[in-house]
C-alpha cells in the first residue's frame, strides 16, 4: 500500500530533471567506466580509502574517473544521496516541502498552497519539483520558484531576464541577472491575500518567457 506522502507526491509534485540525468548516468556507467553502479560500489568498499576525500582522490587518479563522477561515487559509497531514482526523490519532495513550512513558517503553509496552484494552472508542462530549501517551477527550465525566505514571508522568484518593459517597484532585482541566474525578480509575499492579479499576470509572463 503507497504511504500518504508517495501518493501526496504523485499528485502534485513531479520528478526533477537532475534526477532523470542521474539516472541516465547510471545506466551508461557500465559502458563508459566498465563497472555497473553496484561493482563501483563493491570495489569502492572492498580496495578504496576510507575516507571520502580520499575516494575521490582514489577514483581520479587510479580510475581515471572525472571530478563530477568520482564525486558521485565517493558520496554514494559513503551512504549519502540515495534520492536520485524517481520513487525516492518524490517521497523526499513531500518532506522537504513539509521541513520548509514547519515551525514558526508554519503559518506560511496557505501562501505556498495558493503559490503553488496558482503556478501548476499555468499549463499541463508546468512541473513543480521540489528541493531543500525552494520549490521550483519548471516548463522547460525553472520559470520560477517558491521560499520561505523568513518565518513571516514567501518570496516567489521570477524569471524575467528576457523581458522588455519596464518593471513595477513591487518585483525586486535578486541580482540574478548579473549572475547569470534563472531567477532575476522576486515579489514579497506575507499573506495569502497578496496573492493578486499582478502576482498572477507576471507569474504567467514568466511561463511565457519559456515556452
Amino acid at each position: 500500500m503507497a504511504s500518504k506522502g508517495a501518493v501526496k507526491s504523485r499528485a502534485i509534485y513531479d520528478v526533477h530533471p537532475g534526477v532523470a540525468m542521474v539516472q541516465k548516468w547510471i545506466g551508461e556507467l557500465k559502458e563508459k567506466t566498465g563497472h555497473s553502479l553496484e561493482e563501483w560500489m563493491a570495489l569502492i568498499q572492498k580496495d578504496g580509502p576510507a575516507d571520502e576525500r580520499g575516494r575521490r582522490a582514489w577514483l581520479k587518479t587510479k580510475h581515471k574517473l572525472g571530478t563530477n563522477g568520482a564525486w558521485w561515487l565517493a558520496e554514494r559509497a559513503g551512504g549519502k544521496g540515495g534520492e536520485d531514482d524517481p520513487e525516492s526523490y518524490l517521497q523526499g519532495a513531500v518532506r522537504n516541502v513539509e521541513e520548509q513550512y514547519s515551525g514558526a513558517k508554519e503559518k506560511l503553509q496557505p501562501i505556498y498552497d495558493e503559490l503553488l496552484r496558482l503556478g501548476k494552472s499555468m499549463g499541463a508542462d508546468v512541473k513543480a519539483c521540489p528541493c531543500k530549501t525552494i520549490v521550483p517551477l519548471y516548463r522547460k527550465h525553472v520559470f520560477a520558484q517558491i521560499k520561505p525566505t523568513t518565518n513571516t514571508r514567501v518570496d516567489l522568484g521570477l524569471a524575467l531576464a528576457q523581458y522588455k518593459g519596464k518593471l513595477p517597484k513591487r518585483l525586486i532585482d535578486t541580482g540574478g541577472l548579473a549572475k547569470k541566474d534563472r531567477i532575476t525578480h522576486r515579489m514579497e509575499l506575507k499573506a495569502s491575500e497578496n496573492i493578486d492579479g499582478e502576482v498572477k499576470r507576471w507569474l504567467k509572463i514568466a511561463y511565457d518567457l519559456d515556452p
